[in-house]
């Protein structure tokens, strides 16, 4: 109730603050989200979890189930969900993947949170799934481009999203919002968007007509666009090499594994710059900013969450909307990111819970008016 309180006095004093999206038909709801998580990030962070409540260590499909829930009482605050399954499979399962998305987003929704969307997207130009194989995989961006060869089938999936994210609708009507995030992770060279394969300019173009696309002709106006290298930049024009412009993108973000205890290696002060970088930018561009992906598997850390992750993001004044972690397989016994009762962080979790800098799902109200 304590951080309600703080929070709704935010918003009192914050009501005035002048947000800028790019999607100027954008839903009330989407509009209040974002204006919503401006004002949030400049106390307070939102925790969020990929596939939360769809699976997690040891179960799968359960009712109103996740296991930061069965650790703290609450939700995350931020559902991580993947558009992986709307493509380079038959129409059948796709047709079955979006209904389970479907009831997955509106749930999120209906209850108060928020949904992220990551884009693991099969590569539509060869086989190799989403990931680049030698020998395998093809450089698709430029042919997904307007002009190129597979520019008419990348059309084609999106209109696949479109209409999912147009389906979506929640108890009182409305299209849900979702934080879309596409081609995360495109300075390194595992996924085939990836730097070694795709040049700058097709990135960029890629980028800007998939906005426009979706946003201009195919009426999705629920989308926050969020923009997310890995951490391998150490300036802000690093940061900024593939940028496509301030006019196609709503938030700026980082995944960073390798600076917060991957393989035993932990850089802190490195990783605390990265955030500094993706914060300032935010702010001179009047954008949203987010930790878009983090976590240490197995969090063999009894500590991690408060020394390492808290300690982190309070180290400096940064306005981040929200923190992500990922998955938990459901079986997979080394494979997890967030704590499931009995874990040895488990109780240092519920410390991180607990400081009032930190929002989970029962912290938010109204996060849609």
């Amino acid at each position: 109730m304590g951080k309600y309180i703080i929070w709704t006095v935010a918003l009192l004093f914050c009501s005035h603050i002048n947000v800028a999206q790019i999607d100027k038909n954008a839903t009330r709801e989407t509009k209040a989200l974002y204006k919503n998580l401006t004002t949030i990030s400049k106390d307070h962070i939102l925790f969020g979890h990929q596939h939360a409540t769809e699976y997690g260590h040891g179960w799968t499909g359960d009712a109103d189930r996740s296991d930061v829930k069965s650790v703290t009482g609450s939700h995350p605050a931020v559902i991580g969900v993947d558009f992986s399954g709307f493509s380079g499979v038959p129409a059948d399962e796709v047709a079955k993947t979006a209904g389970s998305l479907k009831k997955n987003v509106e749930d999120t929704y209906n209850r108060g949170g928020i949904t992220t969307v990551a884009w693991h997207f099969p590569n539509p130009a060869s086989g190799g799934g989403f990931y680049w194989k030698d020998s395998v995989s093809v450089a698709a961006m430029a042919l997904i481009k307007p002009g190129g060869s597979h520019h008419e089938k990348y059309k084609e999936i999106l209109k696949t999203i479109a209409d999912f994210a147009n389906s979506a609708k929640g108890k009182d009507g409305a299209a849900v919002p979702m934080i879309f995030r596409p081609y995360h992770e495109f300075d390194g060279d595992w996924f085939w968007w990836g730097k070694g394969y795709t040049s700058k300019e097709d990135f960029i173009a890629v980028w800007r007509f998939t906005v426009s696309y979706l946003r201009d002709d195919l009426n999705v106006h629920n989308f926050i666009y969020a923009f997310s290298p890995d951490n391998k930049f150490t300036s802000e024009a690093d940061f900024l090499e593939r940028y496509p412009g301030d006019e196609w993108v709503d938030m700026v973000g980082m995944d960073n594994y390798g600076d917060f205890g991957r393989d035993g290696k932990y850089n802190l002060e490195a990783g605390l710059g990265k955030l500094k970088i993706v914060s300032d930018y935010a702010k001179k561009a009047n954008k949203l900013a987010a930790f878009t992906e983090t976590g240490l598997e197995t969090v063999p850390n009894p500590d991690w969450w408060t020394e390492i992750l808290l300690k982190t993001l309070k180290a400096e004044k940064m306005n981040l909307a929200y923190v992500l972690v990922w998955r938990n397989d459901t079986k997979s016994p080394t494979h997890f990111y967030a704590p499931f009762p009995g874990q040895v962080s488990a109780p240092d979790f519920v410390k991180f819970y607990n400081d009032p800098y930190t929002f989970f799902e029962s912290d938010l109200k109204d996060i849609y008016k």
